[in-house]
C-alpha cells in the first residue's frame, strides 16, 4: 500500500479487474477493517458496485471517484428486488462492458446466494471471480469474544440458516442429527423463526439451560451481544428488543466469553480467567 493509503496500480501477482467482468465479494461482517485486500483493489478499480443491506456504508467510501453505486439489498419482511433481476443487472452491465464489483455482506458463498448469481453469470457467458469475506458466523462471533471452537468442548459445528427458500423455518434439516452431531449450532437470519426453532432443538434432546448468545449487527459500534439459554432465548430476545441481522450461537462455548470478551475489557469489563471448561463446570 503506497504512503497516502492508496494501493499500488498493479502490485504483483493481483488480478486486474477487466472491463466486462464481475467480481462477487465478501465485505465481511461489518467492520471495514475486516475487509480483505483483494475486496479493497476491487473496490478501487470498479466501475459500478452492485452492493447488499448488510454491507456497511462506510465500505463505499473506498469506492473510487467517478464509479456508481447500485443498492440492490434484500431485507426479509420488507420490499426488496428479485434474486432473478438483480442477475440480470449484473449481466447487462458487463455486457456493457463495465468492472462490476457486486458486494456482499460476510461471505459471499455462505447463505449469501452467491453461487446463484455465479450460476447466472456462467450461463451468460460472462467472466467472474469470487473474493471470499469473513463470514459473521465466525468473525461476528469472534467480536463478541465466542469462539465457534475449542478443543475441551467441541470438534464440530454446524452453521445453518433460520428460512428456507419460502421464507419459513427450514423443513429440511435433520434437527435430531444437528442436535446429537453438532456441540456447537451457529444460526444465521434465525430471530424470526427461532421459537420454532429452539422447540426443535429442545425436542430433540438439547439441554433447556444450555448457553445461547445472540449477536445482533456483529462487528459494527452497534453491535449487541445477549447472552440467554435455549429455553429463555425467545422470551429474552422479544424483552430486549433483538432485530436483524444477528447470529445466534448455541453451545457451552457461549460461556467463554466471560473470559474472552475483548471488546468489554477494552471497555473496562474485568475478564475472569477459567480453571475448567465450561462443559465441564455446567455438567
Amino acid at each position: 500500500m503506497n504512503p497516502d493509503g492508496t494501493l499500488p496500480h498493479n502490485p504483483e501477482g493481483w488480478p486486474v479487474f477487466e472491463p466486462g467482468w464481475v467480481w462477487l465479494v465478501g465485505a465481511g461482517p461489518g467492520d471495514p477493517g475486516l475487509l480483505t485486500l483483494h475486496a479493497l483493489s476491487a473496490l478501487r478499480q470498479a466501475d459500478v458496485v452492485v452492493y447488499d443491506a448488510l454491507v456497511n456504508q462506510d465500505i463505499l467510501k473506498w469506492v473510487r471517484d467517478g464509479a456508481a453505486t447500485d443498492y440492490a439489498g434484500k431485507r426479509g419482511g420488507k420490499p426488496s428486488p428479485k434474486q432473478r433481476d438483480i442477475s440480470l443487472k449484473l449481466v447487462d452491465l458487463a455486457r456493457a462492458g463495465k468492472r462490476v464489483l457486486r458486494l456482499k455482506g460476510g461471505d459471499p458463498f455462505v447463505f449469501g446466494r452467491g453461487a446463484e448469481e455465479a450460476g447466472a453469470l456462467v450461463e451468460a457467458g460472462i467472466p467472474f471471480r469470487i473474493v471470499p469475506g469473513i463470514s459473521a458466523g465466525i468473525g461476528g462471533l469472534a467480536y463478541a469474544g465466542i469462539p465457534i471452537t475449542h478443543r475441551d468442548i467441541n470438534q464440530t459445528v454446524t452453521f445453518l440458516t433460520g428460512h428456507d427458500q419460502t421464507g419459513l423455518a427450514p423443513q429440511s434439516i435433520n434437527w435430531q442429527a444437528v442436535s446429537d452431531g453438532s456441540p456447537v449450532i451457529v444460526m444465521y437470519m434465525a430471530i424470526k423463526h427461532l421459537a420454532a426453532i429452539s422447540h426443535k432443538l429442545l425436542e430433540a434432546g438439547r439441554a433447556p439451560h444450555e448457553p445461547v448468545a445472540v449477536v445482533s449487527h456483529a462487528s459494527t459500534r452497534h453491535q449487541t451481544v445477549l447472552e440467554t439459554t435455549l429455553a429463555k432465548a425467545v422470551a429474552d430476545c422479544a424483552e430486549a428488543g433483538v432485530e436483524p441481522p444477528a447470529i445466534v450461537c448455541v453451545g457451552h462455548v457461549v460461556a467463554l466469553r466471560k473470559s474472552l470478551d475483548w471488546l468489554g475489557a477494552l471497555n473496562g469489563k474485568t475478564l475472569v480467567a477459567r480453571a475448567e471448561s465450561p462443559q465441564a463446570e455446567s455438567a
